[in-house]
């Protein structure tokens, strides 16, 4: 073998073993990876995914199972087309996440905590009022307790949704003037408490356009560097999307994403 061919050839092999493949459960589709704490997009990460590849999947508070995958191949849904599949073997029965990774993607667990505390609520409705809803119905669906940067101090995450519909339904045609539906992170910011938007839509008016639901199913060590991702779930009633947030550098940004809908 030539030199630069011998050079290309553990280039490429070097990248297979740091490039760690992220897969999203329930859609198996390839979100992409990091290598060296870096992002990578799905289509080069497949290219890395030649053999058997082992992942661990996990949930919102524990690991729940490992599996191997092969090749990614395109999406077999032909509205999905551009997304990249992995199938799992054996097919996990529960789970969020699939990372192929040796470090523990979840150091800090997250803690459910009640929902309809004062201080929550209030927050909601603050943030809302801002966006120029002025009675506010707060209604939140879930509240996560967990230290994102392993500094020793909880963030709080906040999923809040009403579209003023049975169960929470996502409305089939345009929202109502008031709903919502949003992901709030809370975090003490020089000391005080501030209230960021990670995603969502707020209607402070009559607006003719499909609404989605969010939430968060998972927070995740997704690139080995200690702080956790958020991974923030919407959907809609002709498609879903699932998009990866590193809320690190002081805002948080998405980094990586998959979704499909008409």
């Amino acid at each position: 073998m030539k030199p630069l061919a011998v050079l290309l050839f553990l280039s490429t092999t070097a990248m297979a073993a740091d490039l760690h493949p992220i897969v999203e459960m329930g859609t198996d589709y390839l979100f992409g990876g990091s290598a060296d704490g870096k992002w990578i997009k799905a289509e080069k990460a497949a290219k890395t995914m030649k053999g058997r590849t082992a992942f661990r999947v996990f949930g919102l508070t524990q690991e729940v199972g490992k599996a191997t995958a092969g090749k990614p191949k395109s999406a077999k849904a032909e509205a999905c087309a551009d997304m990249l599949e992995v199938s799992l073997s054996p097919e996990p029965k529960e789970g969020v996440m699939a990372l192929s990774a040796p470090w523990n993607a979840l150091p800090r667990k997250p803690q459910i905590a009640d929902p309809t505390q004062q201080v929550f609520v209030d927050a909601v409705r603050d943030f809302l009022k801002d966006r120029r809803i002025s009675d506010p119905k707060v209604k939140i669906t879930q509240v996560l307790r967990v230290d994102l940067d392993g500094d020793g101090e909880d963030e709080v995450l906040i999923d809040a949704t009403n579209y003023f519909t049975k169960d929470n339904d996502v409305p089939m045609d345009a929202p109502e003037h008031g709903s919502y539906s949003i992901v709030l992170l809370r975090r003490a910011v020089a000391g005080k408490v501030q209230t960021e938007l990670v995603a969502g839509e707020v209607y402070a008016k009559d607006e003719s356009t499909t609404p989605n639901v969010y939430e968060v199913p998972a927070v995740l060590d997704l690139n080995g560097d200690g702080k956790l991702e958020l991974i923030v779930h919407s959907h809609y009633y002709e498609g879903a999307e699932t998009t990866i947030y590193d809320c690190s550098g002081g805002k948080c940004k998405a980094v990586l994403s998959v979704g499909c809908g008409l």
